[in-house]
């Protein structure tokens, strides 16, 4: 034990003993100066600051019933993204942000928020039109562009709540033109952009904006084996939405317009050897259809009664029924289109009044 202390005497003494460092005296370094910001930093800066109050999270709504009073109640389900569209207060996101809600709560970029209305939904676009009562100082609708003159390579802006985040701006470009996605309901939506810009959940129903900061579509889905993003997401096209928005503003929904006829489907026309085109199985009496004298297939005591094809419509083949309810969507009810038909073997050409559909 005597041997061990004398040991640790001789350690300290031997630190004691040892050198002390002189400190040195220590400042933060001098900042670089950085320079201007590049043309393409600053545009990013300026086209979010214009179009990040226009964009608000959306928080639809479930109903609970509370474990022992029993009272049921209304508790998150879920979030994501929306914009304004006018100063009345409407606000667009994706049908399917709402589906199935019992309600749904609009934050708008000041942190205030508002109970929203339903004003209208057309699921077959994945659209949906809210309402909530605010001031119109704080309601800032985004600039509507244009998708029709769209370019592959034009840079693009998403602003959205990924994951809960809000307020969040990606950029990347537009990668593809007239893509097709499935929507809620499994009908088509065409005309698609495809964008390279981060889209992530919690970002559906939020703007897609070009580089003058106009809105040029509303975000909608990704394609990713992993539900993050992937690089590859869609949006549907600002025509599409600024022709369907201002109807469900008015009518409550989306009306459909129609012929009157009831269509076939591919292996209808694959059975029985005829073209390419949408066979019809059924005209309602007193349609215009009925009136412009088109025939539907029927079934005779030997054979299959010809009825008529539509090849086209307004000079643009169709092939399927979801090719001519897309072209039909396009119009209104009361305007006129006009058919190519082929009954056995001949083609005509006639000239029908769209009805409101009983859809």
């Amino acid at each position: 034990m005597a041997r061990f202390r004398r040991f640790l005497c001789l350690l300290l003494c031997a630190a004691l003993a040892a050198p002390v460092l002189a400190r040195t005296e220590a400042a933060p370094r001098p900042v670089t100066p950085r320079g201007p910001l590049g043309a393409d930093e600053q545009n990013n800066i300026a086209v979010f600051k214009a179009a990040s109050p226009s964009v608000v999270n959306i928080t639809s709504l479930g109903l609970e019933r509370e474990l022992f009073s029993r009272n049921v109640q209304q508790v998150p389900q879920g979030t994501g993204t929306g914009f304004v569209w006018d100063a009345q207060g409407h606000i667009v996101t994706n049908f399917h942000v709402i589906q199935g809600a019992s309600g749904a709560r609009v934050t708008l970029a000041d942190q205030s928020h508002y109970p929203a209305k339903l004003v209208g939904v057309f699921p077959d676009r994945d659209l949906a039109v809210l309402r909530i009562e605010a001031p119109a100082s704080q309601l800032r609708p985004l600039p509507i562009g244009a998708s029709a003159d769209l370019q592959v390579g034009q840079a693009v802006y998403a602003i959205g709540n990924p994951f809960g985040l809000d307020q969040t701006l990606t950029t990347g470009i537009v990668s593809a033109l007239n893509r097709e996605i499935e929507s809620v309901t499994r009908r088509t939506i065409r005309g698609a952009i495809q964008t390279d810009a981060a889209i992530n959940p919690g970002n559906s129903g939020g703007p897609l904006l070009d580089s003058a900061g106009r809105l040029i579509g509303v975000n909608t889905a990704i394609y990713s084996p992993s539900g993050a993003s992937a690089g590859i997401g869609f949006s549907i096209p600002v025509d599409e939405v600024n022709r369907i928005v201002p109807r469900l503003i008015r009518d409550g929904r989306f009306v459909r317009p129609a012929l009157g006829v009831a269509y076939a489907t591919q292996p209808f026309n694959r059975a029985l050897g005829l073209p390419r085109g949408v066979a019809i199985l059924r005209v309602q009496p007193g349609s215009p259809a009925a009136q412009a004298g088109l025939r539907a297939f029927t079934r005779g005591e030997r054979a299959i009664n010809a009825g008529d094809v539509i090849t086209a419509i307004d000079g643009e083949a169709v092939a399927s029924p979801d090719d001519v309810l897309n072209l039909l969507e396009q119009h209104q009810a009361g305007e006129r289109v006009e058919l190519t038909l082929w009954r056995g073997g001949s083609t005509r050409k006639e000239r029908v009044t769209l009805v409101a559909s009983e859809e």
